[in-house]
């Protein structure tokens, strides 16, 4: 059986990103409850999974039911902007509004794409998967201070490609 701390500490920068993700803000609560449904379900998860995937998927879940929850509808509630109120308040999003959010998507999605190979490779394990500078230089087989280099480029280059979206 593995070592309780040594998998918090291996996987906290995954379930950070993936709760800032999916709901826009870093929370330690959420953190917690990841950890301890992985440590009350630790019995239940097979050895034969990959175990980043298994937590990665606990984090998505806890995030997702937090949206879900009376507590953050009732803090969007003392938000001013009528906006948002309406659109969470009957659950839907307007026409125009997705209409944004994959026009924002796609040029995000274009701009990474056209990144240098090694940054875009980069700039995806650290971002979009989630894996943290020294996993990331581990797989790419490169020096951390590379990798430091390469996500410090992508994120300037793609900042100089979509400032007008910032």
């Amino acid at each position: 059986m593995m070592n309780f701390n040594d998998l918090i500490k291996s996987n906290k920068q995954n379930v950070k990103n993936i709760i800032r993700l999916i709901t826009k803000q870093d929370n330690e609560d959420l953190e917690q409850e990841v950890y301890v449904k992985v440590w009350k379900n630790a019995e239940k998860y097979q050895e034969r999974g990959n175990f980043k995937s298994w937590i990665s998927t606990i984090a998505k879940n806890v995030s997702k039911d937090f949206l879900k929850s009376s507590s953050y509808k009732n803090s969007l509630n003392s938000t001013s902007d009528d906006f948002i109120l309406t659109s969470v308040k009957d659950n839907k999003v307007t026409p125009e509004a997705k209409y944004f959010n994959s026009e924002r998507q796609s040029r995000i999605i274009e701009a990474i794409d056209s990144l240098k190979p090694k940054l875009r490779e980069t700039i995806i394990l650290c971002e979009v998967e989630g894996y943290t500078y020294e996993e990331a230089a581990k797989k790419l087989k490169c020096p951390l201070g590379t990798i430091k280099s390469r996500i410090y480029n992508a994120k300037k280059e793609l900042s100089e490609k979509l400032n007008d979206l910032l």
